[in-house]
């Protein structure tokens, strides 16, 4: 990947699935140095990444949030983030967690599910969904593999 190879760990919960879905997609064209140091600074300003609170912002959150030095004020990452919390909602309702909607993806082979995260989450292209995955240790080809 050319950079520092991120953590794996399962999250404990939606809310943690959330969290590292969001730091996919703010390392994409990003120095992952920068991610990790404002990391803490993310945590704060996202409400811990509560799924529910973050799916609750309104303007007045983004206009925050944008002025917000401790992040990374990218607008369209910004908003992306807000509208994959409330994204999450609904896998998370259907089928009790966001980790049983990733088990309902099991049977499907890397491209299918590559699709079906890139199409369901804004913001979060092929890269992103890679590290996402391999972050919270689901199953992904090799690195050279990814792209087939």
């Amino acid at each position: 990947m050319g950079h520092e190879i991120p953590a794996q760990a399962r999250p404990e919960g939606d809310d943690g699935y959330f969290e590292q879905l969001t730091k996919a997609i703010f390392q994409a064209g990003f120095s992952w140095q920068v991610i990790r140091a404002k990391w803490p600074d993310f945590v704060e300003s996202f409400d811990g990444f509560s799924v529910d609170a973050v799916a609750e912002y309104g303007e007045g959150d983004v206009v925050r949030l944008l002025n917000d030095s401790g992040i990374v004020r990218n607008g369209r990452k910004i908003e992306a983030t807000i509208e994959n919390a409330r994204t999450i909602q609904a896998p998370v309702e259907t089928h009790g967690s966001f980790h049983d909607y990733l088990r309902s993806l099991d049977g499907l082979p890397y491209p299918q599910r590559r699709a079906e995260l890139t199409s369901r989450f804004k913001n979060l292209g092929p890269t992103g969904v890679f590290v996402f995955l391999w972050c919270v240790e689901e199953p992904v080809p090799s690195w050279e593999e990814r792209k087939a």
